[in-house]
């Protein structure tokens, strides 16, 4: 698996009974995850939650305050700083398990001893890894359909001093932008994939995963640079396995490019006992 392990601001405290018990700096949330099916470890334990996210069965969910929290807070992953608030669908702005894959990306742009890496993330979300990636050296096109995403992950850019040059942030839906870049000739060095499981882009063109899924990897590999850096997908659609994710970056770079993927569940630690499943990852590199 990959474990990601070097978090000090985030740290998931239990899990059990379909939720997680997790600390976002000094503050405590309680969400819920289908996936956590056994008991709590320590049940005592959750009372310290200040927040918790109560799902609808009409679809999304409420917060519960016990105590009154900031609309956002900061933390920080090395020298990364970003803005946390609790939103209407659960989520917090990070997604603290691909804290593993941005140490990988950064680590293969470092030890490239390239200059002018150049790096694609799809689906950029509030740009975690963009900024992962940028503070390693590279320039980072930034891509995300949603608007409001794009304008948190400027923020989160000028939060951690990261100079503006080193990003393009772009509001557009990802298979036609990577249909425009290669019609136009720009390749990439790296490029890096979160695909949701089924959303709307900005003009309300319909995303369905399991139908875009293969389209989607295969175009993105022609957009690759003649001496590529890295590839990464991942994937958190309940039935998609690893080794799904493995299979599409075989057919679409390695066989292509040569090199070898390594595909795993992703997953973080939780300090009562156990380890909380994340999804899983599928890294391509050219040695």
């Amino acid at each position: 698996m990959f474990l990601c392990e070097k978090w000090q601001d985030y740290e998931v405290l239990d899990t059990g009974d379909g939720e997680k018990l997790e600390r976002w700096g000094d503050k405590i949330l309680r969400r819920p995850d289908p996936q956590t099916i056994w008991p709590k470890h320590d049940p005592a334990l959750w009372t310290r939650a200040q927040a918790t996210y109560h799902r609808s069965e009409r679809g999304g969910g409420t917060w519960e305050f016990r105590e009154t929290l900031p609309e956002k807070w900061k933390i920080r992953y090395g020298e990364l700083t970003f803005w946390v608030r609790p939103t209407g669908f659960k989520h917090t702005g990070l997604f603290p398990e691909q804290a593993a894959n941005w140490d990988w990306m950064a680590e293969r742009i470092r030890r490239s001893g390239r200059r002018n890496v150049r790096v694609l993330n799809l689906f950029g979300y509030t740009g975690g890894a963009t900024l992962a990636c940028a503070a390693a050296g590279a320039h980072v096109t930034h891509v995300d359909a949603a608007k409001g995403m794009v304008l948190w992950a400027k923020e989160n850019r000028e939060l951690s001093g990261l100079p503006e040059e080193r990003f393009r942030f772009i509001v557009e839906d990802a298979l036609r932008f990577v249909q425009r870049e290669l019609r136009r000739g720009n390749r990439y060095d790296g490029i890096l994939m979160d695909p949701p499981s089924y959303g709307r882009g900005p003009s309300g063109e319909v995303w369905k995963l399991e139908d875009a899924f293969f389209q989607l990897v295969d175009t993105c590999a022609q957009a690759l640079s003649e001496q590529p850096v890295f590839f990464l997908v991942n994937g958190y659609t309940t039935g998609f396995q690893a080794s799904v994710l493995g299979n599409l970056i075989d057919r679409c770079v390695t066989a292509r490019r040569g090199g070898h993927t390594t595909a795993e569940e992703l997953c973080l630690p939780v300090t009562a006992g156990g380890v909380l499943p994340c999804g899983c990852s599928g890294r391509w590199q050219h040695d």
